[in-house]
């Protein structure tokens, strides 16, 4: 029997692009992480009522996601025209300017409309840049080496959401939001400096004329494509019903009083869970069955979820937090490998734009969801029904898309001739 040859866990490092791409924006989701940290901080500590604060809390995903559901598809065909890097570039900029917006009214305790005025405007800003974000990584790195990519892509991502949590959390416990504000503007523009030294491969641009047609062909082409369709739809669906991350201030402070530090740790440990889970991922072989191993993954994020609502120790709370970040890493590098080496080069913006508002923005409508269940059922009873809709989610969508229990290995995957309406599988 042939052996198997060695796996290089830092394959995708060798590439200085793709290195440079992943350490900016590790520094920019680091922002990130702290501003959404110190919004629910500000907002937390403006309301005492536990109910129209759970409400108020669920409008930041609200405020974030109407951007992306209006501008994604429109980034995205332009991900696919216009060069990916500076459009990355000038959405950073952006985002910039709302941390220091964010700050001023921290400062001014200027009123919450304003707060989430300057949201929407981090939405719009994050909607343009999304989809070309995506697609640039095929450009830093070839294809055998893309899940490796992905895998790095997702620990960056978890650490920056360990890491930003937890510095917002004990900033927030020392001074104020408003220096947490400044410090997220400033990681914006560490990135956006990135930018200018990242030089990615010549993309393949779109050549249709500018048209509905050609800003929908991203849809027309996933209906035609079962597994990409069936690995967004768990992820989504997992996420929009299962997420807990809106409602963490309020198990904070009410149910386990551990203050802004706790909410530091809690934010962290979902984050913890997939770094540990992503560092197993990169010293494995690519994953050899895609199928099973995301329907196993997201029931197992279901199953944690239901664990955390009935927790009554804040230790066990942590871990099903931990075992749900985990399942979550292994989701999230199956669904990126299979969105990007199933489409072709000349549509990944147009996909992934796609994607964005199915994935990116069930996070935020998630936190609105959560939200507002919980205003009417209590917060334990609504993130109990979350991780059961994941479950049923799980069970649904092996019986619609039977394609997807027999996705084989990751590393083996091609996009489609030009004009092939079958998905390969």
């Amino acid at each position: 029997m042939p052996r198997r040859s060695a796996v290089d866990p830092i394959a995708a490092l060798r590439h200085s692009g793709f290195l440079v791409y992943l350490l900016g924006g590790l520094v920019a989701n680091v922002g990130v992480q702290m501003r959404i940290v110190a919004v629910q901080w500000e907002i937390t500590i403006r309301e005492p009522d536990p109910r129209r604060l759970a409400l108020y809390l669920g409008y930041i995903g609200l405020t974030l996601v109407l951007p992306v559901l209006f501008f994604a598809l429109p980034a995205g065909a332009a991900a696919d025209r216009y060069s990916r890097r500076w459009i990355i570039l000038v959405a950073e900029v952006g985002l910039a300017v709302c941390g220091l917006g964010l700050a001023w009214t921290s400062w001014v305790q200027a009123p919450l409309p304003y707060i989430y005025a300057l949201l929407f405007g981090t939405g719009t800003f994050r909607a343009l840049g999304w989809p070309a974000s995506s697609a640039l990584v095929t450009g830093l790195v070839p294809a055998k080496t893309f899940s490796n990519a992905a895998t790095w892509r997702s620990n960056a991502y978890q650490l920056a959401s360990t890491l930003g949590p937890l510095v917002g959390g004990f900033l927030l416990a020392w001074w104020s939001p408003v220096l947490v504000f400044l410090i997220d503007a400033a990681s914006s523009m560490v990135l956006a400096v990135c930018m200018l030294f990242v030089r990615p491969r010549p993309q393949e641009r779109v050549v249709e004329p500018r048209s509905w047609r050609a800003l929908l062909q991203g849809i027309h082409f996933l209906r035609r494509q079962p597994i990409i369709l069936s690995t967004m739809t768990l992820d989504m669906v997992a996420v929009l019903f299962g997420g807990v991350v809106a409602l963490l201030p309020i198990f904070s402070t009410q149910v386990f009083h551990m203050g802004a530090i706790g909410l530091g740790w809690m934010r962290a440990m979902p984050a913890l869970g997939s770094i540990a889970m992503g560092m197993i991922i990169a010293l494995r072989p690519p994953i050899e069955r895609g199928g099973r191993t995301i329907l196993i993954t997201v029931t197992v994020f279901g199953v944690a979820t239901i664990v955390f609502a009935l927790s009554t120790s804040f230790a066990l709370a942590l871990t099903a937090l931990f075992i749900l970040g985990a399942a979550d890493n292994i989701s999230v590098v199956i669904r990126q490998t299979v969105l990007q080496l199933l489409t072709p080069d000349s549509m990944r913006g147009r996909v992934t734009a796609v994607s964005v508002i199915f994935i990116g923005s069930s996070n935020e409508l998630g936190e609105f969801e959560s939200g507002v269940t919980a205003s009417l059922l209590g917060l334990v009873p609504s993130v109990v029904f979350g991780g059961v809709m994941t479950l049923v989610t799980v069970a649904v969508v092996s019986v619609i898309w039977p394609e997807l229990s027999r996705l084989g290995a990751l590393d083996k995957l091609q996009p489609p001739e030009p004009g092939e309406a079958e998905a390969i599988v």
